[in-house]
């Protein structure tokens, strides 16, 4: 897991990308492939199953490794430009 502000590049390209969105909520998850995110609204906090945790809010550039096995705690609603690969 990796969490930081994207390049002007990267946030213009991500705008191109599908949009996901979710409210409030804790939920389990695991990750098949490779996703990129920018994070257009909310904050989250993410914890793997090895208890390593990252932050994040709206504006931040996210890479979740494949085969990822974590806990989302959405504490603002979350909105996300997401790619996968």
């Amino acid at each position: 897991m990796e969490v930081r502000k994207p390049t002007e590049e990267e946030a213009q390209e991500a705008t191109t990308w599908p949009v996901w969105e979710k409210g409030v909520s804790e939920f389990d998850w695991e990750y098949r492939d490779k996703e990129t995110c920018y994070i257009i609204e909310g904050a989250a906090t993410v914890t793997a199953e090895d208890g390593k945790s990252i932050s994040f809010k709206t504006g931040d550039w996210v890479i979740f490794e494949p085969s990822l096995k974590c806990t989302w705690k959405i504490k603002q609603p979350i909105k996300k430009h997401y790619s996968l690969g």
